[in-house]
């Protein structure tokens, strides 16, 4: 009943063992890998991995720093497309807001709100990326009324993080929770109804000594996740599950 709840398996990390990789992931007992797309071509080649695994459910979006470089008219063809797939998804991901890599910041702005727009408008929960950016991210889904949300690796202060519980929005826990005390410290403070995992494929190892993540080391999260909330792993897996279940489907 593992849950890989942002992953991006359709980069081209995963075109020569794509297969043995799904595989590791069964094996490990992985139930489903959420792929978040950031741009037209992720977005299709993601639909196109849905169909062939069955572990593979799709989100689509625009990734912050693509949908700022990108025309009016170009964007608003990507939402059409994103509509008219709109029972092939389960998500809009990955979206949001980002200033380490920045073109123009209003667009972004701009996009992210008619993102959240249409994530209400299709009844999907929204899949958010944050980074350097994480307390404007906040108030524009507070502002647009954001229905169900995942703060995706999530790196705001403890003030924001305590803000977006209140908000009864969940959290995505990456697989570097294992040695990152920011993400430690997260997790004690978010209750066990809004934990969510993934594992960002193919970043955010567990071990800096992995080059490539991959959803089976989902399980090493869980093992960190169940030692700070002092839970059994099979208590904690059932309790994700649940929580994705609740959100997603």
């Amino acid at each position: 009943m593992i849950i890989d709840v942002h992953a991006h398996l359709e980069f081209k990390q995963f075109d020569k063992d794509r297969d043995l990789v799904m595989g590791r992931a069964r094996k490990a007992g992985v139930n489903t890998i959420i792929c978040n797309g950031t741009d037209p071509e992720t977005n299709r080649k993601i639909l196109l991995l849905s169909k062939k695994y069955d572990l593979i459910k799709a989100a689509l979006g625009y990734y912050p720093s693509e949908c700022d470089k990108i025309s009016k008219e170009d964007f608003e063809k990507e939402i059409e497309f994103i509509k008219n797939n709109n029972k092939k998804i389960i998500a809009i991901g990955e979206v949001g807001l980002d200033r380490k890599y920045i073109n123009d910041f209003e667009k972004q702005r701009e996009c992210f709100k008619k993102l959240i727009k249409l994530s209400k408008e299709l009844h999907k929960p929204i899949i958010v990326h944050s980074r350097f950016a994480e307390e404007q991210a906040i108030n524009i889904l507070e502002q647009e009324k954001a229905e169900k949300v995942v703060m995706h690796c999530f790196s705001g202060s403890k003030e924001l993080v305590k803000r977006c519980i209140n908000n009864k929005w969940s959290f995505s826990i990456p697989c570097n929770v294992v040695r990152s005390q920011q993400f430690q410290e997260m997790v004690e403070m978010i209750p066990l109804k809004q934990i969510l995992t993934e594992t960002d494929s193919p970043f955010l190892t567990h071990d800096s000594s992995i080059k490539r993540n991959e959803p089976m080391y989902i399980k090493e999260s869980l093992k960190k996740i169940a030692e700070i909330k002092e839970l059994e792993v099979e208590e904690l897996e059932n309790m994700i599950y649940a929580n994705y279940q609740r959100i997603f489907l």
